[in-house]
């Protein structure tokens, strides 16, 4: 977490101030040694300005000061696990943090505006949740910035301190020391705070801190991603939702691209996304940052190789990842119209699937800000997709997909809308653009019959051979629900009509749909722990072929009975609700006993 400070210039009238040149000696402390120091009051846990610290660990690169008052309080078994604490923290800043983020982003200024080496890390009291940042404006004058400590350091919360995450806490607030000096000191130019923000994430897993899953920083962040997915890669507030999309994004840049996408465009002469093209320009990649984050978008979607390696991470655990749709579900017995509305901000992804109909879908998309929007849109059929197209808008902001035989070739449609436009200047509010999906299901050649008739229903007696077959499928449709809705009422539709040779086969999740989900449900059902619902649609031998949020949650209930089968192996702790691999497993082997 970083905080900028600008810094203004102020003429003052009736004085005249000549800045001779000066050489600051190098200083050097021991342990002990006391100060005062401002700290951010946005920050701390009692809303100071400042707090007085002692120095009680020294390493080969940096001080280690711990707050007065906290320190006091504590008794001496404490103070000695602390420091034995410390002791291994300042030895991993030695041997791996400061020599491995400097190697890769360059060094900080050193021996820097207080002329010691070492950088000077604080530990003090903060707000829950906050576990660290970074002030700008220590590394100006007092002169320029009158709140200035006037060294080279970061901020550390104390709450972290016997935790072993506190290396990828210092490792991410080292980063951005590095690269105040590497943009604003060595160019003259501040670093957009998502792109400051972005390296800074990486850094633990650059440094192996996130190779062990369970409880890394990178555990947390997937699990905030994966929860609010659709937040703004380029707006940054500072809060969960920006950090779980920057570290992933952030994962994708350097598994596709390397850590030199982060390093070089570090190096580079400019800021922000231009930072990011002048990389891929140097690289000869024939690809722009609006293409790479478009095939992020569509990665986190389906995250398969098959579709092609820029849309799949290979890496576990995050192979494993995967948005959310939102569902948008057509009736199949009838004709469908929606009119749908959804606002969006730049550079954030929002994936939409469009299931049901058994007709022909028509998708009208409009851009209602006057934006030029971004769509990928994937058909997919039988969990395989078949083809990757991109809808082009009009100099109406209008475009339109069709596909005559949508519901007869049980296929899905996923529409993946973003706006990328804004290339700087981003700030902690940006506006939003909102779009409309106009979506249709008709039935084919229903359209002509229409259009002949002026929207009038003829006499079956009047109708044409292929009105009639339209008619026909119209009426198949219905009795088919009638016969389903007997079958019930009979109890010939219960619980035990999974076939003996069935197995679970395909990874399912929210949204999709299919016999087996069916079968899922009865699963999950036969068991007290995790059915979906005691009564009602969904419940025992009232199972459906839509894996909806009842089903997700019964899945959770699931994996996480079964945890040591199919959780631990992954490093997990809580389910997902996705059934990949080890929880089809254990389906197929409960289906089985």
């Amino acid at each position: 977490m970083e905080k900028s400070f600008r810094i203004k210039f102020i003429l003052l009238s009736g004085a005249i101030f000549f800045i001779l040149p000066f050489f600051v000696a190098a200083a050097s402390f021991g342990y002990g040694h006391e100060e005062d120091f401002f700290i951010d009051s946005d920050y701390d846990y009692l809303e100071r300005e400042d707090v007085s610290a002692t120095i009680r660990y020294v390493g080969s690169n940096a001080y280690f000061y711990i707050e007065d008052d906290w320190w006091d309080d504590l008794e001496i078994i404490e103070r000695n696990e602390i420091n034995h604490s410390l002791g291994e923290l300042s030895q991993e800043f030695d041997k791996t943090i400061h020599p491995v983020l400097t190697a890769t982003y360059g060094g900080e200024n050193n021996p820097g505006i207080d002329g010691d080496y070492r950088v000077s890390i604080l530990l003090h009291q903060m707000e829950e949740g906050i576990a660290g940042y970074f002030r700008t404006m220590d590394g100006y004058r007092k002169l320029q910035a009158p709140r200035s400590n006037e060294k080279e350091m970061v901020y550390l919360s104390v709450d972290y301190i016997n935790h072993g995450i506190i290396k990828s806490y210092l490792a991410h607030e080292f980063t951005h020391l590095i690269s105040f000096n590497q943009k604003e000191q060595r160019i003259g130019e501040e670093e957009d705070i998502w792109l400051n923000e972005l390296r800074a994430e990486y850094s633990a897993t650059l440094l192996g801190y996130d190779e062990e899953y369970k409880e890394s920083n990178l555990q947390e962040r997937a699990q905030r991603f994966v929860s609010s997915p659709s937040d703004s890669v380029t707006e940054w507030k500072g809060n969960s939702r920006d950090y779980g999309v920057i570290n992933i994004f952030a994962q994708y840049l350097v598994e596709h691209y390397g850590i030199g996408i982060l390093s070089e465009s570090m190096a580079s002469p400019y800021v922000g996304i231009a930072s990011i093209n002048y990389f891929l320009t140097q690289q000869d990649i024939e690809k722009d940052f609006a293409q790479v984050f478009t095939d992020w978008t569509i990665t986190v979607l389906w995250n398969n190789c098959e579709l092609g390696e820029e849309f799949c991470f290979k890496e576990e655990p995050l192979s494993y990842i995967r948005t959310v749709p939102s569902l948008i579900f057509l009736p199949s017995t009838q004709e469908s119209r929606l009119s749908l509305i959804y606002a969006v901000k730049e550079w954030s992804g929002h994936w939409y699937k469009i299931i049901g109909g058994n007709k022909g879908l028509k998708v009208e998309f409009e851009s209602l800000s006057g934006t030029d929007f971004v769509i990928p849109y994937l058909v997919e059929k039988s969990d395989k997709i078949e083809s990757i197209n991109y809808l082009e808008l009009g100099s109406d902001h209008k475009g339109m997909i069709d596909l005559p035989y949508f519901g007869e070739n049980g296929q899905s449609l996923y529409i993946i809308p973003s706006i990328q436009q804004k290339m700087s200047n981003f700030s902690a509010s940006e506006p939003f653009a909102r779009f409309s999906l106009d979506i249709s299901t008709f039935e084919n050649g229903e359209e002509e019959i229409e259009e002949e008739n002026n929207g009038e229903v003829k006499p079956i007696s009047e109708m044409t051979a292929n009105e009639l077959r339209v008619k026909i499928r119209e009426i198949m449709a219905q009795l088919q629900i009638l016969l389903t809705e007997l079958a019930k009422l009979k109890g010939e539709i219960t619980s035990t009509d999974i076939p003996s040779d069935f197995s679970f086969n395909r990874n399912l999740e929210f949204g999709i749909s299919g016999i087996d989900v069916k079968y899922l449900q009865m699963v999950l059902n036969s068991d007290p722990d995790t059915k979906l619902i005691d009564s009602g649609i969904g419940s025992s031998g009232q199972e459906t072929s839509l894996f909806g949020s009842l089903t997700q949650s019964a899945v959770i209930k699931f994996q996480e009975k079964y945890s040591s089968e199919i959780l631990i192996p992954w490093n997990l702790s809580v389910g997902n609700g996705f059934v990949g691999k080890k929880t089809r497993e254990k389906l197929n082997f409960v289906l089985e006993s």
